[in-house]
């Protein structure tokens, strides 16, 4: 009996951590974010595999706008997300546009891969390593997840964002940028 308590107020703890983390990061009223193209910086270039073994880098998008978005299976907010980010890549795909996703997962390929099949994910996605974190996080790696990174067709990082914002913030910027 003891244990099944426990358990349950370990259930709510969890259930009130992963609403405080959306409603605090949620922002719906916010304008876009799109940096002027003249103070942006290039997007840090990495190579990874992708869930079907395949290798990719950041680099052979250039020429369209990418979602860079650093998740994990256990986010609250990244599952909030990753619903639109398969939308996205659905409409936006045939005008220039890509998501990439980055997993952060330290069980790995082990909890990724059927992650994305349930959901049906149809945009690339590999796994993180400290060294990737670092590039795009500082030297403490990324702090804070989701984490998403908005790119150009340059290949230069137009937006940054920070836990979760709404779906027609990443739409504004995504159809701005592609214009």
């Amino acid at each position: 009996m003891r244990f099944r308590l426990m358990c349950a107020l370990a259930a709510v703890l969890l259930a009130l951590s992963v609403e405080s983390c959306v409603s605090q990061n949620f922002r719906e009223d916010m304008q876009s974010e799109v940096k002027p193209a003249s103070k942006r910086n290039t997007a840090p270039d990495f190579e990874v595999k992708d869930s079907n073994g395949q290798s990719f880098r950041v680099a052979d998008y250039k020429g369209k706008v990418v979602l860079l978005n650093f998740w994990a299976t256990w986010c609250g907010p990244c599952k909030v997300e990753i619903p639109w980010f398969i939308e996205f890549e659905k409409t936006y795909k045939d005008r220039g546009f890509a998501v990439l996703g980055v997993s952060l997962d330290d069980d790995g390929w082990e909890a990724v891969k059927p992650y994305l099949a349930a959901r049906r994910v149809n945009y690339r996605v590999a796994l993180g390593n400290m060294d990737i974190e670092r590039l795009y996080g500082g030297g403490d790696g990324i702090q804070s997840l989701p984490t998403s990174f908005i790119i150009d067709r340059d290949g230069k990082i137009a937006g940054v964002h920070v836990g979760l914002i709404s779906k027609s913030n990443y739409q504004n910027e995504i159809e701005e940028l592609l214009r």
